[in-house]
C-alpha cells in the first residue's frame, strides 16, 4: 500500500511541476510560444548550425507560428524573443531602467564574468570611456594611415598567389592590426600564436554548453583559457619593463591599474582585453568577406564603388599620399555598400536583455527576471521595410542619414557593449587572384 501510495505522489509531483514548466505562472499574458523539454527547454534546436543567409531557422519557424513575440527556454532560462522592431527599440530605450544587459552563464563562462557585456552603471561607463580613449573618433582619424598601409600591404602580398582563403586571411590582417595596437604583440617576435588560441575558442563557441573533453565547448573553453594566460604574462613583462612613453592600451591599463583607489582589476582589465581582441578581428573579417562575395556577385554595384574611389584619387594633389580624413567621410556610395552589407551579414545575430521587473507591452507580459533576445535578423531581413530583403542593393541607402542604431537597423546590435552570442558558420572562401575583366568580377 505504502510503495503505491509513494509512487503516486511521485508521479503527481512530477506531473505538476512538468506543467508548471510549460505553463509558468504569472500575472498578466504571457507571449505565445513552447517552453520546450524540462531542463533542457528548446536548446537543441537554437543551437543547430544556420547555413543560410537568411532568418535563423529557430526564429523564423516560430515567428511563423506565435508572431513576432514569443517565449521559450534556452538552456534552463525562460526567454523572450523579440522580432518586433517596436519592442526592440524599447528595450535599448529603457536599458538600466527596465532591463540591463544579460547573457546566459554558459556565455560569461566563455567570455568571462567580468567582461563589459556583463557589467553595469558605472564600471560600464569607466570601461566604455577606457575603449573610446583608444578607438574614439579622434584615434580613429590618427589611425587611418596606419589601417591603409597594412591593407595595401595583404592586398600586394596577396595578388601574388594563386588563392586566398579570404575569410581566414582577413582575420589575420586584422587581428594582428588590433593585437598591435592593443597590446604591441608581434606575432613574428613571439614565441607563441596568441591567434591561434582565438581561432580554438571560436571554432567552439556556438556549441552545446557540455563542459568534458572532446566535446567543441570543451575545446573553446580550453582555447580561452589559454589566451588568457598569454594576455596575463604579457602583462606581467610590461609590468617589469614599462615603457617611457604610453604606446598602446597596456599601457593605459597599467597607468590605471596603479592610480590609487582604482575601480579596476586586472581581471577586468584582462577580460576586456579579451573581448577586444576576438571583436575586432572576427566579425570584421566576416563582412569583409561577405563584401567581397556581394561584390563579385553584382558587378554594377562593383564598378559604382570603382568609379566613386577612382575619382578622389583622380583629385588628390598628390598621387602617393595616404587617404585622408576628409576624403574617406566623402565615400558616399561606399558607406552605402557598408550599410547593406553589414544588414545581410547579421553580425549580432542575437542581443540579450534581462526585465528588471514585469513589463506590459502590447498586451503581453515580460516578467521580472526572464530574459529577451532581440533578434537584428528579423529586423534587418523583414520584407516589410526592406524590399526583396535578401537582395543584396546598395542604393536602398541613398539618402539615409544614420546615426547609430535605429528601430529598422541594428548596425552592431544595440550599442558598443554587444558582442555577438551566435556568429553564422564561417563563410569560407576560395577566391581566385586576377586582374579585374570587364564584369568587374575578382
Amino acid at each position: 500500500m505504502w510503495p503505491l501510495f509513494i509512487g503516486a505522489l511521485v508521479v503527481i509531483s512530477i506531473t505538476h511541476w512538468v506543467y508548471r514548466w510549460m505553463n509558468p505562472i504569472r500575472n498578466g499574458k504571457l507571449p505565445p510560444g513552447s517552453m520546450g523539454f524540462p531542463l533542457l527547454g528548446e536548446s537543441l534546436q537554437f543551437f543547430r548550425p544556420n547555413t543560410s543567409s537568411d532568418i535563423p531557422p529557430f526564429v523564423k519557424q516560430r515567428m511563423k507560428r506565435y508572431g513576432p513575440i514569443f517565449k521559450t527556454n534556452l538552456v534552463g532560462r525562460p526567454v523572450v524573443v523579440s522580432t518586433d522592431s517596436d519592442l526592440n527599440y524599447f528595450i535599448f530605450q529603457q536599458e538600466g531602467q527596465l532591463f540591463q544587459s544579460w547573457y546566459p552563464d554558459t556565455f560569461t563562462e566563455i567570455f568571462g564574468r567580468q567582461n563589459v557585456g556583463s557589467l553595469h552603471g558605472f564600471m560600464y561607463k569607466y570601461l566604455k570611456n577606457m575603449v573610446l580613449n583608444l578607438f574614439g573618433p579622434e584615434s580613429l582619424k590618427r589611425m587611418l594611415p596606419e589601417v591603409e598601409q597594412a591593407a595595401n600591404g595583404k592586398l600586394q602580398q596577396w595578388a601574388n598567389r594563386d588563392t586566398i582563403e579570404l575569410k581566414e586571411a582577413t582575420a589575420r590582417m586584422i587581428f594582428d592590426l588590433t593585437a598591435k595596437k592593443l597590446i604591441s604583440y608581434d606575432q613574428e617576435n613571439s614565441s607563441e600564436n596568441l591567434r591561434e588560441n582565438f581561432v580554438a575558442f571560436i571554432q567552439g563557441l556556438i556549441s552545446f554548453p557540455l563542459n568534458i573533453p572532446g566535446t567543441a565547448y570543451h575545446k573553446c573553453l580550453e582555447g580561452r583559457k589559454r589566451a588568457m594566460r598569454m594576455l596575463k604574462n604579457l602583462l606581467q613583462e610590461r609590468r617589469e619593463n614599462p615603457k617611457k612613453q604610453q604606446s598602446d592600451f597596456f599601457d593605459y591599463v597599467l597607468e590605471e591599474l596603479q592610480k590609487e583607489g582604482t575601480i579596476l582589476t586586472e581581471a577586468i582589465a584582462l577580460d576586456l582585453m579579451f573581448v577586444l581582441l576576438f571583436a575586432s578581428f572576427e566579425t570584421t573579417s566576416l563582412a569583409l568577406t561577405l563584401a567581397v562575395k556581394f561584390l563579385t556577385d553584382y558587378p554594377l554595384v562593383l564598378k559604382k564603388l570603382t568609379e566613386e574611389h577612382e575619382m578622389i584619387l583622380k583629385n588628390q594633389e598628390d598621387a602617393d599620399s595616404g587617404i585622408t580624413w576628409k576624403e574617406y567621410k566623402s565615400m558616399t556610395f561606399t558607406f552605402q555598400v557598408i550599410n547593406e552589407t553589414v544588414r545581410l551579414a547579421n553580425i549580432v545575430p542575437g542581443i540579450f536583455r534581462k526585465a528588471l521587473r514585469d513589463i506590459q507591452f502590447k498586451g503581453y507580459t515580460i516578467p521580472a527576471g526572464w530574459a529577451v533576445m532581440v533578434c537584428p535578423p528579423a529586423v534587418h531581413l523583414n520584407p516589410a521595410k526592406y524590399e526583396d530583403p535578401l537582395s543584396f542593393n546598395p542604393w536602398r541607402w541613398e539618402g539615409v542619414e544614420l546615426n547609430g542604431a535605429t528601430k529598422h537597423f541594428m548596425a552592431f546590435g544595440g550599442g558598443m557593449r554587444t558582442p555577438g552570442l551566435q556568429f553564422p558558420d564561417g563563410f569560407h572562401v576560395q577566391m581566385k587572384v586576377k586582374d579585374q575583366g570587364e564584369n568587374g568580377s575578382a
